[in-house]
C-alpha cells in the first residue's frame, strides 16, 4: 500500500470524475412502466419555437413561454384520461376529452371522444422535467 495520502493518490482521476459528471443530460425515454407513465402526467403546451424536422416539443404549462398568438397542447391525466386544447375561435383554448392508452414502450394512442378526428400515435422521443419530445404517427 502506498503512503501517499489518499488525495494525491486520486487527484490524476479528477478529469476523468469531473468530465462524467459534466456531460449533458440525454432525455429520458420513456417506457410503459407505471413509474415512467406517472412522469407523463400533466398538462404539457407546444413550444413551437423548438420543433424540428418531425420532433415536436412541448412544455409544462408553467414554463416561462415567449409570447405567442396561442399554444395548442394536451393533459394527459391519470387512468387513461385526455384532453387535448385546441385554439378556439375567440383565440382561447378548447378542450377535447378523450383517453390514452401505452401502446408499447414509447408510444401512446390517442382517441378523441367527440369524434371529429381519426386516432393517433404520439411516439416518445425524450422526456425530462423541462422537456417533452414527440413524433406524431
Amino acid at each position: 500500500m502506498s503512503k501517499r495520502p489518499l488525495l494525491a493518490r486520486l487527484l490524476p482521476l479528477a478529469p476523468l470524475l469531473l468530465g462524467a459528471t459534466c456531460q449533458p443530460h440525454e432525455p429520458t425515454v420513456v417506457t410503459s412502466s407505471s413509474a415512467s407513465m406517472k412522469q407523463l402526467e400533466g398538462t404539457w403546451l407546444a413550444s413551437h419555437e423548438e420543433n424540428s424536422a418531425d420532433t415536436l416539443v412541448y412544455r409544462p404549462n408553467t414554463y416561462h413561454f415567449p409570447p405567442a398568438r396561442g399554444r395548442t397542447g394536451f393533459a394527459l391525466k391519470p387512468y387513461g384520461r385526455f384532453e387535448q386544447f385546441d385554439i378556439a375561435p375567440t383565440d382561447g383554448l378548447k378542450g377535447r376529452e378523450g383517453t390514452w392508452t401505452a401502446a408499447g414502450d414509447t408510444r401512446l394512442r390517442i382517441h378523441l371522444a367527440d369524434g371529429q378526428s381519426p386516432d393517433y400515435t404520439l411516439e416518445i422521443l425524450g422526456l425530462t422535467k423541462q422537456v417533452l419530445k414527440l413524433r406524431r404517427l
